[in-house]
């Protein structure tokens, strides 16, 4: 578990939506799967677990929702205006929200602690050796 002290900030990039985030993290991961790769363009992102509660937001997201890798609903939250990815959620992990590290204010203020889903990670994206390494989602922790 990774904990902050205060309030983290983040959110879209023209403003509509605001979020705050108070800690501790479930998980702070680098995810590889493929979904995060399709709706981000990239190789893999920094995703950030923590539960329902310690989300505040303002403003509207507009939503998008498509089967994972488990089989249950993922739904991505997004700013209509900018098209900015702020979180996901998920019917198999109901009571989490999975925020996108690079919408923080300061995306600084926490580490990657994993790599999920390298089995489809790309040959050409480069992890830190120190981290641990996941094929898939492992077990969350939520003490």
């Amino acid at each position: 578990m990774q904990d902050w002290p205060g309030i983290l900030t983040g959110g879209c990039l023209c403003g509509d939506i605001r979020y705050e985030l108070k800690g501790p993290a479930l998980f702070v991961g680098q995810c590889c799967c493929r979904d995060c790769q399709k709706a981000t363009g990239t190789g893999h992102t920094t995703i950030i677990g923590v539960l329902r509660p310690q989300l505040s937001l303002q403003g509207s997201p507009r939503m998008y929702s498509c089967k994972g890798d488990t089989g249950g609903d993922v739904v991505r939250h997004f700013c209509e205006r900018c098209g900015g990815r702020l979180y996901t959620t998920g019917s198999s992990i109901d009571d989490v929200v999975i925020i996108q590290a690079g919408s923080l204010d300061d995306p600084n203020a926490v580490t990657p602690e994993n790599v999920i889903y390298t089995k489809d990670a790309p040959k050409w994206d480069f992890f830190d050796p120190a981290l641990p390494k996941f094929p898939a989602m492992p077990p969350m922790n939520r003490d």
